[in-house]
């Protein structure tokens, strides 16, 4: 790995599930560049075969945001250019080539609420905690932050957490759409593993799908998002894939839906 703060390797029975850990645990895994950038080049070059990822972090926490040790005075450009870096690193985790899963515990906050709100379903366990205190810092959320936490939980409550310093915990991260899971304490990881292997035991273009076309079919108007939808629609049926899954349910060898 280009990094020596993040910790990558392969699990499954087929290997298939590639497993991130940030390991920064002493600065409670704060993000420094060279550790966005090591994100960035592990899903620019994801393994072939892997089919799901899981995000951690060592220690008693997920991540605590941005290195604030290593914040550099920078001018106006300097600074949006450094922004637009984060931006391109956590876009290659969100429009990735697989699935990713975050496994949050203890704190999560502004950086770390960045890099979870670019993953695709998150665990949080109840020692996790959500924050974005930027704004008692004279600074501004610049890593994406702007336009996907809002999209989990709304302008208004990001405004609320932004101003006030307000922060929640694991219960009310999930009430509010943080994390889609919660677990006890230490499972954070085990579950978001679960899911992964049933992740990626879909066929591999439905999961391109829901990665790239449904966030996008959210933003468009509604008539283009139904052509947006029909085509891929198409698409995804028309693989070999889905004609062999489709046949063994009609069959009768495939699982049916049951209450959970």
């Amino acid at each position: 790995m280009p990094s020596k703060d993040i910790h990558f390797e392969r699990r499954g029975d087929q290997q298939e599930i590639a497993v991130i850990r940030l390991t920064r645990p002493t600065k409670r895994n704060a993000l420094n560049d060279g550790l966005v950038l090591a994100l960035r080049d592990l899903f620019e070059k994801m393994p072939e075969g892997v089919r799901a990822a899981v995000i951690a972090g060592d220690g008693e926490h997920f991540c605590a945001g941005l290195d604030l040790s290593e914040l550099k005075e920078r001018d106006a450009g300097q600074g949006l250019m450094h922004s637009r870096m984060w931006h391109a690193a956590l876009e290659r985790v969100q429009y990735g080539p697989v699935p990713v899963i975050a496994a949050l515990h203890g704190a999560v906050i502004g950086g770390g609420l960045e890099l979870a709100s670019a993953c695709h379903i998150r665990v949080a366990d109840e020692t996790a905690f959500y924050a974005l205190p930027e704004g008692s810092r004279g600074i501004f959320v610049g890593g994406g932050g702007a336009v996907r936490i809002p999209k989990l939980i709304g302008a208004a409550r990001m405004t609320d957490m932004m101003m006030t310093g307000r922060v929640f915990n694991a219960q009310d991260g999930e009430r509010i759409g943080i994390a889609q899971y919660l677990v006890p304490p230490g499972q954070a990881f085990d579950k978001a593993f679960e899911l992964a292997v049933r992740v990626a035991q879909n066929a591999p273009l439905t999961n391109y799908a829901l990665m790239h076309a449904l966030p996008r079919i959210a933003e468009q108007p509604a008539d283009q998002g139904f052509l947006t939808e029909a085509m891929m629609a198409a698409i995804a049926q028309s693989a070999p894939e889905a004609k062999t899954r489709v046949k063994a349910f009609l069959d009768g060898q495939a699982a049916k839906v049951k209450k959970a």
